[in-house]
């Protein structure tokens, strides 16, 4: 059933994910909000004879780190805009070893560890909406938009973790190992730098928000295995075990070598993963277009369906979550 109310499709890009190509009939339109400028120009144009309006995160050129980001700006512009969705891309690190580099993981839940960044349009800023806004996070996206990109992700045979948790740093470093452990026992199955606070934003909205997040890298917990050359190599030199051999065994063994050769021999051990920029890259440049391809289906597919009820309740939920002012 086609929606009896007009749906406009809003795309916010991450890192390598943000091809203006995707549109149709593009044109470009630079805006101004109550917080300041998006992060570079809306580009409007279709996808399927679908309108849509495109938003490159970090800047077109990526010169917004993440806690730079305008983030109120860019969700009350795409409002503005008329949009009634945000399908948004986001690259991670994979905190679990089933989610592979270049996998694609509809996340349905989120962990805060960001520090610097507004989480509210309703700021107390005189340019801002009144009242403080207390809005319900146990669901952060929307479920129905997620399904769709689940099915299509299934259909276009990508490989795709139907949900997991997001949990978001503030950067832009990366994580340490200790951190990437510690996560992994809070439950947290990807991270990243971006989904909040843009997902809280969208919901206060009243926007039907649902992320594709595309797995690049182990982040730095997971370790891998050297293999051991023809001289096994121990933690406790053979130097250091010699002397401990009984009198009757000692004689078959030959003698250790001398120091000055062990300590050329480094100890066989598990090697950390590193997270490294270049192959973050090379990752998203290799599977960018699954996320684009995913778009490219799913958004005609949310074209045709109703959307009031679920537009209403997020509305109604919005702007119940708003505690005005008292005179």
């Amino acid at each position: 059933m086609a929606s009896t109310v007009p749906i406009k499709i809003g795309i916010i890009g991450g890192s390598g994910l943000d091809d203006p190509d995707i549109l149709e009939g593009r044109t470009e339109r630079y805006v101004d909000t109550p917080y300041g400028k998006p992060s570079d120009a809306l580009i409007l144009g279709k996808i399927k004879n679908v309108e849509c309006v495109l938003l490159a995160r970090h800047g077109r050129q990526h010169t917004i780190m993440p806690s730079n980001v305008n983030y109120q700006a860019n969700i009350w512009a795409l409002r503005e805009e008329g949009c009634t969705h945000l399908l948004v891309t986001t690259a991670c690190g994979s905190l679990r070893e089933e989610i592979q580099p270049g996998d694609i993981v509809i996340i349905d839940q989120f962990i805060d560890r960001t520090t610097k960044r507004a989480q509210t349009l309703y700021d107390g800023q005189s340019t801002s909406p009144p009242g403080v806004s207390h809005i319900p996070m146990a669901e952060p996206f929307c479920n129905r938009t997620r399904e769709v990109l689940v099915e299509v992700a299934r259909s276009l045979g990508v490989k795709c973790h139907v949900r997991g948790t997001m949990l978001s740093i503030e950067g832009p470093r990366f994580s340490s190992r200790a951190e990437s452990l510690m996560f992994r026992q809070w439950g947290a199955d990807v991270i990243n730098m971006t989904t909040v606070p843009e997902v809280v934003l969208a919901k206060e909205a009243g926007l039907c928000y649902a992320s594709i997040a595309m797995a690049t890298d182990y982040d730095c917990w997971k370790e891998h295995e050297e293999a051991p050359n023809s001289q096994l190599h121990f933690r406790v030199p053979a130097a250091d075990l010699f002397p401990l051999l009984s009198q009757k065994t000692r004689h078959i063994l030959p003698p250790p070598p001398p120091p000055s050769q062990l300590a050329c021999q480094p100890p066989v051990e598990a090697l950390p993963e590193e997270v490294c920029v270049d192959n973050v890259l090379k990752t998203m440049k290799e599977n960018a277009n699954k996320a684009s391809s995913i778009l490219l289906t799913a958004i005609p597919q949310i074209s045709q369906m109703d959307w009031a009820q679920t537009m209403k309740t997020l509305k109604s939920m919005a702007q119940s979550s708003v505690m005005l002012p008292k005179h």
